[in-house]
């Protein structure tokens, strides 16, 4: 790191051992926060309502459902190195969150006018994508305060946790949306059923969601200095900064190994959330009732996974922990795809929670440490750019092969490979075992 770069470390750096556990709350309910999001419109009900009631074919609907995530994964994984670094110039992360997330509040609100119409595929796939840009842009941002706020030797646990309370919420949220309206005889507010209005509600309830549980950070949890740098002096530094930092990834293959590690893992992850839905209800015959329940459950084993293997991440490292975690998804995936009956799905399916938010928060653990002093939001711009950089293609050839073969079960098969390629490759990966590499 040059000697400006330093300075704006040194400056923009907050002192972990100073920060309040109500401040470090306040950080990890941005996960619960947008665990509504994920829940109800990417994976179990408003993706099903998609495919079923307004494109009125699973399959097609499997296929535009896939496309819309790919198009909002493209974009930020083109931009999310950039603004890191634009961020990471200026010191200030919050503005930056406040404005994507009210960005993925008003575009989730707009779904409620998805009607149950095939007209209304554009406008579904649309808000859905650029409800995705600002959520994952806002990740990007509270991914990046984690080392600010935590020390080293507690990062595995907050992460972890975090990921626990995200599960958490995708119940909690699951059953309001369940017992308020999905599968009320008289839905709240009077909500007509002929019109799918109780299924519906669910993009209003998710936005109101994120609206209200993100505050928490915004009130409590503290932000990184401004640097007192006009936007267009950040972006000149910015962009000075992700050259240099391409420039030393390129000859550092240790961190290069990971990043791609981590966009092989994360293309099979995507694919199992933006289908998993769709594939439940059009293989198995579930309804949106069964698929929602069936949700609550894959959160409750997601988030006794999250937990548990944050203390595992202290312990043994992350690279390991998240080494375990994909090993037993690549099982309990591979039963999940293969299952001959709904029983056996249930089974594998819900088992299969336990070990996907380890890999999340586990990634996330170890990009943490990885991350040089005060470029943590750009480093975090990679790890999105990991992410996302071909999180397109695991949907795409989930659309590709249940188009060739008219099969929802080949199609979601190509996420296995994603699973063997993404471990072996992080097998050689070297955990750095000072503060930073």
């Amino acid at each position: 790191m040059d000697s400006r770069l330093r300075v704006t470390a040194t400056r923009a750096a907050l002192m972990p051992e100073q920060v309040t556990t109500r401040a470090r709350v306040g950080w990890a309910l941005f996960d619960w926060a947008n665990s509504a999001y994920a829940t109800l419109i990417v994976t179990f009900v408003f993706s099903t309502y998609f495919a079923l009631a307004v494109v009125e074919d699973p399959v097609r609907g499997q296929q535009l459902w896939g496309w819309a995530a790919s198009a909002s994964g493209l974009a930020v994984a083109l931009l999310a190195p950039l603004v890191g670094a634009i961020v990471d110039a200026g010191g200030r992360r919050k503005p930056w969150l406040l404005a994507f997330t009210a960005l993925a509040t008003v575009a989730t609100a707009l779904l409620w006018w998805t009607q149950a119409d095939p007209a209304f595929i554009a406008w579904g796939m649309l808000w859905y994508a650029v409800g995705n840009l600002g959520i994952e842009f806002g990740v990007v941002f509270v991914n990046a305060m984690l080392p600010d706020l935590v020390p080293r030797a507690l990062i595995g646990r907050w992460s972890g946790w975090a990921w626990g309370l995200g599960y958490a919420a995708g119940i909690v949220s699951m059953v309001v949306a369940l017992v308020a309206f999905v599968q009320a005889d008289e839905p709240w507010f009077g909500l007509d059923k002929a019109s799918f209005e109780h299924i519906r509600a669910v993009a209003p309830l998710a936005a109101v969601w994120l609206a209200i549980f993100a505050m928490p950070l915004f009130l409590f949890t503290p932000d990184r200095p401004p640097l007192g740098a006009d936007l267009g002096a950040q972006v000149r530094t910015g962009l000075r900064a992700l050259r240099a930092t391409l420039a030393r990834a390129r000859q550092d293959g240790n961190l290069v190994r990971f990043l791609i590690a981590n966009m092989i893992t994360m293309d099979g992850l995507v694919t199992i959330f933006v289908v998993g839905g769709i594939f439940a209800a059009g293989v198995f015959g579930m309804s949106q009732t069964q698929v929602l329940v069936f949700g609550i459950v894959l959160n409750l084993t997601g988030g006794i996974g999250a937990a548990l293997f944050g203390w595992i991440d202290d312990i043994i490292g992350p690279r390991r922990a998240v080494l375990i975690a994909i090993a037993g998804l690549f099982v309990t995936a591979l039963g999940a795809v293969t299952a001959p009956n709904a029983t056996l799905f249930w089974i594998f399916g819900s088992s299969l929670g336990l070990f996907v938010g380890p890999i999340q928060s586990g990634g996330r653990s170890l990009m943490a440490r990885m991350a040089p002093p005060g470029q943590s939001t750009e480093f975090f711009g990679l790890f999105a750019l990991s992410g996302k950089a071909t999180a397109f293609l695991g949907p795409a050839l989930v659309a590709a092969v249940t188009a060739a073969t008219g099969s929802q079960r080949w199609g979601l098969s190509v996420l296995l490979l994603f699973f063997v390629a993404g471990g072996a490759l992080l097998w050689t990966v070297r955990e750095p075992t000072s503060e930073h590499l």
